[in-house]
């Protein structure tokens, strides 16, 4: 192979051309003719008995041509990545500019590239403030209620009427101007009434209710709701209640405590749950940290980046997701009422963050001279593989050493400015666990 010629044509892009030369063509052909002929009919000879020459001659001397082009565009378009040094960010285009027998085949491949990126501003010593949540008296309460509720005891309650904290299984089926719509029947459906996980007012109109009773629930989908087709619109929903499962709750006392956990007293329990909880909020705290220093950073960044990047990331996020619920992309984004387009845009504000802060803090550690050793290289595949239970061998053969160590040095660079940052405490606007509610879809699949 021989690079012909290697030029930058924009900011993000660079076009190399080159050439596999004659003798090497001629072998990828005869390569492509042995793989090829046992399906090929020449009259006058059983199929997969002409030579390579007779099909030429009669389907010509291009037979085999796009298969062999395709073959060698994989062979070598890797060596031309290897040997030009290019950091792609996306699948480059492909032409064939020329070919032949006595020629070979040139290729000229346009090769979308990491964009130059500059931190303008002072990155250590960043000044952030960070949404500290401090743990009271009353979370400690809350927390203790909390797990007296998740370990009542689940009794029948069908000989009663339905009450908030009581665990029902109901049949509903809904109707958006008129109409049935996706994902708003289901039959058996389990709620904890009062857990708020359907939209306002809906769990709020089953309490009262009783076995067998059918009755209708009037709702408004909120206008942020996922789905399209129903968001902002009035809603009736027609429900049966077919089970009521009440809660019997023990008193908070030594003897429940000893039952449900390795201390003995009241005291000791309320000083672990309290622990728990300082924990809890500790890593709260970092991540808004997190948050604030990547917003801060990403201000202070300049790089001109390829449109490529953003929609990979996003593609990632609409995929991650998706898989929460056993679902690719396109069904899920069906199965809420709304196209594949709709649903990817979601990802694009919090996507194109991550890609400007990732470059941010790839340039930083390029700046900092930030290495990993073998030993946290090492450590880092060994906790993959036991956290994906699988071997260390396993580990190696799906997983490149060069982006995990690309991920630490990240990883390395994040810290670092995190730890120099200049800290304000302030008051959050929501406790741990009490943000603004998020609405399951209504029947799940």
């Amino acid at each position: 192979m021989q690079i012909i010629s290697n030029n930058k044509t924009d900011i993000n892009t660079i076009e190399v051309e080159f050439n596999v030369n004659a003798e090497d063509f001629d072998k990828a052909l005869t390569a492509t003719f042995l793989k090829m002929r046992k399906n090929i009919q020449v009259p006058g000879f059983r199929r997969g008995k002409a030579t390579r020459k007779m099909i030429e001659a009669t389907y010509g001397e291009s037979a085999f041509y796009e298969e062999t082009v395709n073959d060698l565009y994989k062979v070598y378009i890797t060596k031309v990545v290897d040997e030009t040094g290019v950091d792609l960010v996306d699948s480059p285009a492909v032409e064939v500019t020329e070919i032949g027998k006595d020629k070979g085949v040139t290729f000229k491949a346009v090769f979308t590239i990491k964009p130059e990126v500059a931190v303008t501003g002072e990155y250590k010593g960043v000044a952030v403030e960070v949404e500290t949540p401090k743990v009271s008296d009353e979370d400690v309460d809350k927390e203790m209620e909390k797990i007296r509720a998740d370990n009542a005891r689940i009794i029948d309650a069908s000989d009663r009427e339905v009450r908030v904290g009581d665990i029902i299984k109901f049949d509903f089926k809904g109707f958006c101007e008129g109409e049935p719509f996706e994902g708003g029947t289901a039959d058996d459906y389990e709620l904890e009434v009062g857990s708020k996980r359907f939209i306002p007012g809906f769990e709020d109109q089953i309490i009262g209710h009783v076995i067998n009773e059918e009755f209708d629930v009037d709702v408004v989908f909120p206008e942020q709701y996922p789905s399209d087709a129903v968001k902002g619109k009035p809603a009736i929903f027609k429900c049966i209640i077919r089970e009521i499962s009440g809660k019997e709750i023990a008193e908070l006392d030594d003897e429940f405590v000893k039952d449900i956990s390795e201390f003995d007293t009241i005291a000791e329990f309320r000083e672990d749950v309290r622990e728990r909880l300082n924990e809890s909020f500790a890593d709260v705290k970092d991540m808004n940290l997190e948050n604030a220093v990547a917003e801060k950073i990403t201000e202070m960044t300049e790089a001109e980046i390829p449109q490529a990047m953003f929609e990979h990331r996003i593609d990632d996020m609409a995929r991650d997701w998706a898989m929460k619920y056993y679902m690719n992309a396109e069904d899920f984004a069906k199965s809420t009422g709304t196209s594949l387009a709709n649903y990817r845009e979601g990802f694009r504000e919090i996507a194109e963050k991550q890609v400007r802060f990732r470059l941010a803090l790839e340039k930083i550690a390029e700046i900092e001279d930030l290495q990993i050793s073998d030993e946290e290289l090492e450590e880092e595949m060994q906790k993959m593989a036991k956290e994906n239970r699988m071997s260390r061998e396993k580990v190696d053969e799906i997983v490149s050493k060069e982006a995990v160590t690309a991920d630490l040095k990240i990883q390395k660079a994040m810290d670092m400015v995190k730890e120099l940052a200049v800290v304000t405490e302030i008051e959050p606007k929501y406790k741990p666990g009490e943000e603004p509610d998020e609405y399951d879809i209504v029947a799940e699949e």
